[in-house]
């Protein structure tokens, strides 16, 4: 968990900027996992719930280079609101040694999930805090900036699709061997996954239901 719980304090989100595309003859974009992926127009919105568009996609028919919107996924508190139920739990039935930690940890998401923002741009993942998008800082535990090109990522994954518990990535940027990054999905896990598939490429083995 080394980008996310151990440095609460740097990492603080909230809510998602919706993404639609516009454009009547498609487009091909550049995926981690794929050299080119085709995008149909067919395919040529999508709905990520309660959102607000950023900027406007500009797309071309003569094959030219697409922008795309920011975006940034909606605060989710179902983590936090277990975590706490669980320790409340643990409260009531006198097991104080269990329900502190859990209690602890569940709060600390509960601020997470206030002020944390995964910020999906034209090309790079950020973390960023607040409703201002304040930079994070450098990473603590790795160093460099808490920014990382899609082009780096050689794998990510969500666990677990129905109720989703942690995203893992890993990317060269950092290291060329590959550097391994845990958060807590403190964000909407549909809308989470549906940005990282557009931007970053399929992931292996998760699908939400």
């Amino acid at each position: 968990m080394e980008s996310a719980l151990l440095c609460a304090s740097r990492f603080f989100p909230s809510r998602i900027k919706h993404y639609s595309e516009v454009g009547s003859f498609g487009r091909n974009y550049h995926s981690s996992f794929c050299a080119q992926v085709p995008y149909s127009n067919s395919l040529s919105s999508r709905n990520f719930g309660t959102a607000r568009r950023s900027r406007i996609v500009i797309t071309s028919a003569f094959g030219r280079e697409v922008k795309k919107e920011t975006i940034i996924p909606e605060p989710d508190y179902r983590i936090p609101a277990v975590l706490l139920g669980t320790a409340g739990g643990l409260v009531y039935v006198d097991n104080l040694s269990a329900a502190f930690p859990i209690g602890l940890l569940g709060l600390l998401l509960l601020v997470q999930t206030t002020r944390v923002r995964f910020v999906f741009d034209e090309e790079a993942l950020e973390v960023k805090i607040g409703d201002q998008l304040q930079e994070s800082g450098e990473n603590a535990f790795v160093g460099g900036k808490n920014r990382w090109k899609y082009s780096t990522f050689l794998n990510w994954e969500l666990w677990w699709p129905n109720f989703p518990i942690l995203v893992y990535f890993k990317e060269k940027q950092t290291k060329p061997e590959g550097q391994v990054h845990f958060f807590p999905v403190i964000f909407n896990g549909k809308q989470l996954y549906d940005v990282m598939v557009e931007r970053c490429g399929s992931s292996k083995t998760s699908a939400p239901k």
